[in-house]
C-alpha cells in the first residue's frame, strides 16, 4: 500500500513538472496567437481601420516573446502582474489595474511576473480592418 502511494506521488510530481515546463516552452509561441476577441468595431473617420478588444492570458511563468505590432496597442492588466520590457527602456512591473501602450514596430516582451498565478490582460488594438488575431502581433526578428 505504501509503495503505491509513493509511486502515485512520484507520478503526480512528474506530471505537474512536465505540465509547467511544457506551458513555459509553448507560451512564447502560443501567447502571440492566443486570446479571445471580445469586440471588433469600425473606426469612424479612419477608413479601413478597426478597433479590436482581446482578452489575453499568460500562464504562470509565461511570456509573449519579443514581438511588435502593426499598429497601436493599449493593454490593461486585469489579473496578476507582468513585467513589460520595451527595447531600449528599463523593464517595468505592472499589476492589476495598471496599463501600458506600444506603437507600431516597437519591439517588446511581456512576462508573467508570477511563477504560480496566471495573468490576464485586455489588449486594445487599432489595426487594418479584418486583421486576424494571430496577425495582430508579429515575432521580432
Amino acid at each position: 500500500m505504501k509503495i503505491n502511494q509513493l509511486l502515485g506521488r512520484i507520478v503526480l510530481a512528474l506530471s505537474v513538472t512536465l505540465f509547467v515546463f511544457g506551458a513555459r516552452v509553448s507560451s512564447a509561441q502560443d501567447a502571440l496567437k492566443s486570446g479571445k476577441i471580445l469586440q471588433r468595431t469600425d473606426l469612424v473617420g479612419a477608413k479601413g481601420f478597426e478597433a479590436i478588444l482581446v482578452l489575453r492570458e499568460l500562464p504562470p511563468g509565461g511570456e509573449s516573446g519579443k514581438h511588435t505590432q502593426n499598429g497601436n496597442e493599449f493593454v490593461y492588466i486585469v489579473q496578476g502582474s507582468v513585467v513589460f520590457e520595451a527595447q531600449g527602456k528599463a523593464p517595468v512591473t505592472l499589476k492589476a489595474g495598471e496599463s501600458f501602450q506600444t506603437t507600431a514596430g516597437e519591439v517588446h516582451n511581456v512576462k508573467n511576473a508570477s511563477a504560480s498565478e496566471p495573468g490576464k490582460a485586455l489588449a486594445f488594438y487599432i489595426a487594418r480592418k479584418g486583421t486576424a488575431l494571430e496577425d495582430l502581433s508579429v515575432p521580432a526578428k
